[in-house]
């Protein structure tokens, strides 16, 4: 296990046993993870929490920046719920920078449906980086 002080990060932190444990990585200008949502993570009905489904969101987007060496922090976000996602439906992440000035960095964040493609939820988030 890495010595960070991200190690304990619910999402993707390998020293937090009751997180996601989400591995994020970069791919040429793309932040890129996968996840399957168990039952633990039900918001109704079978349907994973929306909760769940924006820290992944925060995370991709965050992601992007911390996977090469900067630290940051989540400034604002907007989200969009597209449809519902089936507890145990494999999903993808992405996070793409969209632009960025001085400190404050722009970032678009979608989570796809692995059997359709289909868009769940996607962000745009604004990040503030440290100095």
């Amino acid at each position: 296990m890495l010595d960070s002080s991200a190690n304990r990060c619910f999402v993707c932190g390998p020293g937090n046993d009751q997180g996601l444990g989400v591995p994020f990585r970069l791919d040429d200008d793309v932040c890129r993870a996968e996840f399957t949502p168990t039952e633990s993570y039900t918001g109704y009905d079978g349907v994973v929490h929306g909760g769940i489904l924006f820290c992944l969101l925060d995370d991709v987007m965050a992601n992007w920046l911390y996977l090469q060496g900067k630290r940051c922090f989540t400034a604002r976000a907007e989200v969009r719920y597209r449809q519902p996602l089936p507890v145990g439906t494999p999903v993808r992440m992405e996070g793409r920078l969209l632009r960025r000035k001085g400190r404050v960095a722009v970032i678009e964040g979608k989570v796809f449906r692995q059997d359709n493609d289909d868009v769940v939820v996607e962000a745009t988030g604004s990040f503030m980086l440290d100095r």
